[in-house]
């Protein structure tokens, strides 16, 4: 329906700001790549069988069962580990945030290059806007933090959800959300473990507020926001879907003052108004 496809980047935005409200609440209990392993087979758990009493199709192509895999590889295991472990590690979330946010400039670059987009003038303005608006919102929090070695994993983040948008456009587009859900999660989890053995204790404290996020990760991220980026990746550009990250930055900071009462400076707002008009310049009018 007309109405609900225009709802669906709204969405996606506000759904996929709670991932850094979700981060705050359980990191506290859970070392990050254990965090996640968590989640990746209460994901794998519920939608497989989802998938199977639902009667989804499977695609009996092996080369499509890779790129699906490959993708959920970078935008699962390789974007979120990322975020979670610069986080874990003291790098803020509006600095996370606004490395990030770096993804429809770096988006932009590579359209043409691996999906012959053409990105316009128009469009090019509208994504130097949108930037300037996210580091205004994040402005106040870039002061006094030995960065270096916390952005390491937040630019690795920003690099696999990149490039895993821009495959997925070119490689896989359209795929069953139930299974194909399946296919993404399964080999993030497995690299996710590995991972984790290696480096982590692999304990998780289990209070409530740890079982609150992890829920809220499993059901409104995998789930709710994760279903969103795949339909949008299906039905748009991929510079028109990467835009949508911009949003992301001052979605969270709304969110973080209405959760934990954080202050917006006038700075912030200013930034969110450039933020919101430069999306809206960077979109694409031929969609």
């Amino acid at each position: 329906m007309p109405s609900l496809k225009a709802l669906a980047p709204v969405l996606f935005v506000f759904l996929w700001s709670t991932g850094f409200i979700g981060a705050k609440f359980g990191l506290p209990y859970a070392d990050p790549l254990t965090f996640l392993l968590a989640r990746y087979i209460l994901v794998l758990g519920l939608m497989t069988t989802f998938a199977l009493v639902t009667r989804a199709k499977w695609p009996r192509d092996p080369r499509q069962v890779l790129h699906i895999g490959v993708t959920g590889i970078f935008v699962h295991a390789f974007y979120l580990g990322g975020v979670f472990m610069s986080i874990k590690h003291g790098l803020p979330a509006g600095i996370a945030a606004l490395v990030v946010g770096m993804q429809p400039l770096l988006t932009a670059c590579g359209a043409g290059w691996m999906l012959g987009e053409r990105v316009s003038v128009k469009q090019w303005l509208g994504l130097g806007l949108g930037f300037v608006g996210v580091t205004l919102v994040v402005a106040n929090k870039l002061g006094g933090v030995p960065l270096l070695a916390m952005m390491i994993p937040a630019i690795v983040a920003l690099l696999a959800i990149t490039f895993g948008t821009l495959y997925q456009k070119r490689f896989c587009p359209h795929f069953d959300l139930r299974s194909g859900a399946v296919i993404q999660f399964l080999p993030a989890a497995v690299l996710t473990m590995i991972a984790a053995s290696a480096t982590e204790t692999m304990s998780i404290d289990w209070t409530p507020h740890f079982v609150f996020a992890l829920l809220w990760l499993v059901l409104v991220l995998s789930f709710g926001a994760i279903s969103l980026l795949n339909v949008l990746i299906r039905s748009g550009s991929a510079v028109n879907v990467a835009r949508l990250f911009y949003l992301t930055p001052p979605s969270t900071a709304i969110i973080a003052w209405a959760v934990f009462d954080e202050t917006l400076s006038g700075l912030a707002l200013a930034g969110m108004v450039l933020a919101v008009g430069g999306v809206y310049m960077a979109r694409d009018n031929s969609k």
